[in-house]
């Protein structure tokens, strides 16, 4: 499956009708006790701090995405969800394969607050090769180094 990382702001956001659908349509799909608020306000609220939001693309359609905000030496990433008739696909790995490079080219430490990594969460992300750092009140994603 060819996913592909598609950035999400708020300007792109108010030009893109489709992206407007396709960020409804993801986040419809996660459990409700996993946003803050309706899926409509949580979004707007997100990219309205200034924020954005990191997805998966395939075929011109986002079928994934996480919360992303920028404190200048990290990335802090929230409320991962892919929609769920392609779950089990690989997006979710892709994705965060694609997350973890694009914020090693900008020099970015990944981070998530403790409360926002769900167990299955800290599964992918041990399965991907990040080790966990525990600091007070966060993770910091760091990758393994991979032998040769």
């Amino acid at each position: 499956m060819p996913v592909t990382l598609h950035s999400v702001d708020r300007a792109a956001w108010e030009a893109d009708a489709q992206a407007q659908l396709d960020l409804a349509r993801i986040y419809s799909d996660a459990p409700s006790e996993r946003l803050p608020a309706t899926v409509g306000t949580f979004i707007q609220s997100h990219l309205g701090d200034g924020h954005r939001f990191l997805c998966a693309r395939f075929n011109d359609r986002l079928i994934g995405a996480v919360a992303q905000r920028d404190d200048g030496s990290a990335w802090w990433l929230s409320h991962f969800c892919v929609r769920k008739p392609t779950r089990r696909r690989g997006v979710g790995t892709r994705l965060l394969t694609l997350v973890g490079h694009a914020a090693q080219a900008e020099s970015r430490a990944l981070r998530a607050e403790l409360s926002q990594l769900q167990l299955a969460d800290q599964v992918l992300l041990t399965r991907l090769g990040y080790r966990l750092e525990q600091h007070s009140g966060f993770y910091e994603l760091m990758m393994q180094e991979r032998s040769q």
